[in-house]
């Protein structure tokens, strides 16, 4: 069975007939075109496909997109309004928050929401805020010390 779902995905409405079963992930990636949101280890493991759906950090690979119907949907894509970086993105940058860059996506926005939600995060509160997202590349450091400095930037 399919239905129609409406949501706002970047600020923008979409509205879209969808299978009940379609995950969030690959109507992100599939109908959408924003490959930006990363499967990794399609079930909920791994926080490479996370998306703020209401401003809160979820994983888009155990979400169906039926469930975001009516919902407001940020990927990273958004996060860079007319091209410029965020401050976390920025941060990311200069601290060298990245390393293959694969599960950065997902970082930054579980890290958005933190921020949203407590601006001035501690280092025990980012390292539970970011315990969904794995990162095989770096040691966790530069990530934490990346989203300390976009909180610092951003205050």
């Amino acid at each position: 069975m399919s239905r129609i779902i409406k949501l706002e995905v970047n600020g923008r409405v979409v509205e879209d007939l969808v299978p009940d079963n379609l995950l969030l992930v690959d109507y992100l990636r599939e109908r959408l075109a924003l490959t930006g949101t990363k499967m990794g280890c399609d079930g909920g493991e791994c926080g490479a496909c996370t998306v703020l759906i209401d401003g809160v950090a979820r994983l888009s690979c155990i979400t169906l997109a039926v469930a975001a119907d009516g919902c407001a949907v940020e990927t990273i894509e958004g996060q860079a309004p007319g091209g410029r970086l965020s401050p976390l993105q920025r941060a990311f940058h200069e601290h060298l928050g990245t390393q293959c860059g694969f599960c950065t996506p997902g970082m930054i926005m579980a890290a958005e929401s933190l921020l949203r939600a407590n601006p001035d995060p501690s280092e025990a509160e980012i390292r539970e805020a970011l315990g969904g997202n794995l990162c095989r590349c770096t040691g966790y450091v530069k990530i934490i010390r990346s989203v300390r400095a976009a909180a610092e930037a951003m205050a």
